[in-house]
């Protein structure tokens, strides 16, 4: 079946083929077999940019501390319009509380791609846009990446005054796309059990999560091959992520298998997924879906 001549194929602009051959390049080429990361090396591939408080594009962005020991930090991307004028001051806006994606072991707020998706998010749908830096395996390994999220939140929930004027916490979203997905995922999860005093998340948007599990589902084996995402790619990224001696079966990966969360007693947020025909791990998504 890998090597059938009649497997789909995404079509990509020959720039976007380019860019993924180097990403996947260069990410691979800085795991080392030692199980650790070349940071150095892969911090001449992350660019970046620095948070900017002149408005660029009707967005502006400051960076807030929340655990400086953990590194824990977010990038606060506010509209212009939110603090404009005596009208707009009293629209209220929602606020999104995003991961980004990685594997949990690349990429941060400041990382261009995910800079350029929470400033579009900003700018599109008028909203306050939180994007959290989380601690990375595989130096951390999890629970660390939860923790970190939720520390976030309850660091909102008492210190709403970081927030512009007119952001409406009662109007909370928690998103995030592949490993950040699955953070948000969880995050929903343990604010459901921990509650929350002054936040209200009342949605969850999870771009093509990065979930899991043992067994080799037949989109894994289908799609192997697909840029991005390889089965040797994401065991790697599980085996870096998971305590050691787990296996995918563990919850943090497998959130339908026999080790999940029980959803059904938590008062879980409505939830928007994502699911690419073309991901690997497509099958692991619709299995949230019930």
């Amino acid at each position: 079946m890998l090597s059938s001549p009649n497997k789909p194929k995404p079509f990509l602009p020959l720039i976007n083929r380019i860019a993924i051959y180097f990403l996947t390049t260069f990410s691979d080429a800085t795991r080392r077999p030692n199980g650790t990361v070349n940071r150095r090396f892969l911090g001449l591939l992350d660019r970046s940019y620095s948070p900017n408080d002149t408005p660029i594009n009707g967005v502006f962005t400051k960076d807030v501390t929340v655990n400086a020991e953990h590194n824990v930090w977010f990038r606060l991307f506010t509209p212009t319009e939110a603090t404009a004028g005596d009208e707009t001051k009293t629209a209220s806006l929602p606020v999104i509380i995003f991961f980004h994606g990685g594997g949990f072991s690349y990429l941060s707020p400041a990382s261009i791609p995910y800079e350029a998706v929470c400033r579009r998010f900003c700018r599109k749908i008028n909203a306050v846009v939180v994007s959290v830096n989380y601690r990375l395996t595989p130096e951390n390994r999890y629970p660390s990446q939860y923790k970190d999220g939720e520390s976030v939140l309850k660091f909102l929930d008492e210190n709403k005054y970081i927030l512009p004027e007119n952001a409406d916490i009662s109007k909370c979203f928690i998103a995030g796309d592949s490993a950040g997905a699955n953070i948000a995922h969880h995050i929903a999860v343990r604010v459901c059990k921990a509650g929350l005093r002054n936040i209200k998340v009342i949605g969850l948007v999870s771009i093509q999560p990065f979930f899991g599990g043992e067994e080799r589902t037949e989109a894994e084996i289908f799609l192997e091959g697909s840029p991005l995402v390889s089965m040797a790619r994401t065991d790697w990224l599980w085996k870096v992520f998971l305590p050691k001696g787990s296996n995918r079966d563990h919850g943090a990966a497998n959130v339908s298998g026999p080790n999940a969360e029980d959803l059904s007693g938590l008062d879980y947020p409505d939830t928007l997924v994502f699911v690419s025909g073309f991901d690997p791990l497509n099958d692991w998504q619709k299995r949230l879906l019930g």
